[in-house]
């Protein structure tokens, strides 16, 4: 099917009509959505405005007072039933996703088990919100820790993954007791309409099965940066998780830091693999490939920089340009396709404005050009790119959000390791090798600086089992699997004295008559 041929409207009309989504909350409205599949028009949403966005977080503040007194294995049934809605619908939300963000069809799929995944993993937390026993040097007392929901917890989330990182705060911060406000980001607003639906079918579903749930558990606020704003502003908003670039984080957390706002901030990555001596080069050609040409090189822990050692560079390098130069790009709905397009002309822009300083710099440049611009009309596919550079400088220490793959030599490990963390970023990392010490050194403490370091795997995608974030400019938060929990609650110390004397600690004496 060429994509002159694709009626996306109808897609979109179809999919909202199965989730009960009434034509007037996508259609008629001042934000206009376009595929990045064929550049044309899929919907065009009512914007809340900012005074409605300070009520809504009002109401949600209300909500939470509400849910926190709901014992946790039950809220956790409610995230169970979540789950359900999401299995029911993965199809049609896997392809509205691919519609949306121009996703390949398994990554779309991909992107909602993710959703079902962080509620299997909720459902289970919520019978595990464990606090300490911590032992006392008072006699006849008992001391601990106890978690508490922490209050209306504001998302906002990126285009590249419209559902899923809104499922991995979500998901955990009900389970914790707390309610949610998420505002998507203006490209990706129709899968945000489409998963809130898909929540309001399971909250449904858990009060006529006799749960206890308010209104504005979940809510969804659809606008641009003002509405952000609102939402960082408010002094009901104790919590906000922020995924985006670097620059939205410095604009994002001094401004939470200024009203003593907790963040959870999920910003740019600069990811790099090391490949050494001793690599399976098969397995690391196809690591390689996914994790810099899957998604367009729109995954935040998309490979950017390779540091591959001299004596196996001109057996790996020759074959990953093979495998750019023949590499199937199209329509992602299409079977075989295996790079789809990028968001916008501006992510088309910015890729092209790297690879000319790349060769600026000395760079060797291989791919990067738009491909079926003909029949593409608005949409922009780009071949992904290999840049062989002679240093790690200009772009390359930058993150630029398309399939754009720097590759540089190297001779000694400690050299590579040096520069594998010499840059801002510090979010997913990769070494390809057999060589057991090199492997340890790279995860030890005097490794990768990421937070995220594999072996013999890319540093692209992850499982919601383990906590997702990184360092330096990335921001240092974390979302989805481990103890992430804990970020969407407040740790209290409690001391209970079931004596009858009045011991202080470290032996301070203080009698009175």
């Amino acid at each position: 099917m060429t994509l002159a041929n694709l009626d996306l409207a109808a897609d979109v009309d179809k999919i909202f009509a199965d989730l009960g989504v009434s034509v007037d909350r996508y259609k008629g409205g001042t934000l206009a959505v376009r595929s990045p599949i064929t550049g044309t028009e899929i919907g065009k949403l009512p914007e809340v405005s900012a005074s409605d966005a300070k009520k809504a977080i009002d109401a949600a503040h209300d909500a939470f007072l509400e849910w926190r007194l709901v014992p946790g294995p039950k809220r956790g049934e409610l995230i169970r039933l979540l789950g359900e809605e999401l299995r029911a619908n993965k199809a049609a939300l896997g392809r509205l996703v691919s519609i949306e963000v121009g996703k390949i069809t398994s990554e779309g799929l991909g992107e909602v088990q993710e959703m079902i995944d962080i509620c299997d993993f909720a459902v289970g937390l919520s019978r595990q919100l464990y606090g300490l026993t911590i032992a006392t040097e008072r006699s006849e007392h008992r001391m601990m820790e106890t978690w508490h929901p922490l209050g209306a917890i504001g998302i906002i989330s990126a285009f590249n993954f419209p559902v899923a990182v809104w499922s991995w705060n979500a998901a955990l911060a009900i389970v914790c007791g707390n309610s949610t406000i998420w505002k998507p980001s203006e490209k990706t607003p129709l899968t945000a309409l489409a998963s809130q639906a898909i929540f309001d079918k399971a909250l449904a579903r858990y009060i006529a099965d006799g749960g206890t749930a308010p209104k504005n558990l979940s809510t969804l606020l659809i606008g641009g940066r003002e509405i952000g704003e609102v939402l960082v502003d408010h002094e009901k908003v104790p919590l906000v998780s922020a995924t985006g670039s670097t620059a939205m984080g410095r604009a994002v957390g001094p401004k939470l830091a200024q009203r003593f706002a907790r963040s959870i901030l999920e910003l740019g990555g600069n990811n790099a693999a090391i490949v050494t001596p001793t690599a399976d080069l098969d397995l690391t050609l196809r690591g390689i490939a996914f994790s810099a040409m899957g998604t367009a090189g729109q995954r935040c822990t998309s490979l950017r920089r390779i540091f591959v050692h001299d004596s196996v560079y001109d057996a790996l390098v020759p074959r990953l340009v093979k495998a750019y130069q023949s590499v199937t790009i199209g329509s992602p709905l299409e079977n075989g396709n295996l790079i789809g397009p990028l968001i916008d002309k501006a992510a088309y822009d910015k890729m092209q404005a790297a690879l000319q300083a790349a060769q600026a710099t000395g760079g060797r440049v291989v791919g990067g050009e738009r491909v079926n611009e003909t029949e593409a009309g608005d949409a922009y596919y780009v071949r992904p790119a290999i840049v062989e550079m002679p240093a790690q400088s200009g772009p390359v220490r930058d993150e630029t959000f398309a399939p754009i793959l720097y590759v540089m030599k190297y001779s000694d490990f400690d050299e590579a390791l040096k520069l594998h963390n010499d840059v801002p970023q510090g979010l997913s990392s990769s070494i390809f090798t057999n060589d057991m010490r090199e492997a340890e050194t790279f995860v030890s403490a005097s490794g990768s600086d990421c937070g995220i370091a594999n072996v013999n795997i890319g540093p692209s995608g992850a499982e919601i089992g383990g906590a997702f974030g990184g360092e330096k400019e990335t921001g240092g938060g974390r979302e989805s699997g481990s103890d992430a929990w804990k970020a969407y609650m407040r740790r209290a110390t409690n001391t209970l004295n079931y004596g009858r004397t009045l011991p202080l600690a470290q032996g301070v004496k203080f009698d009175i008559e």
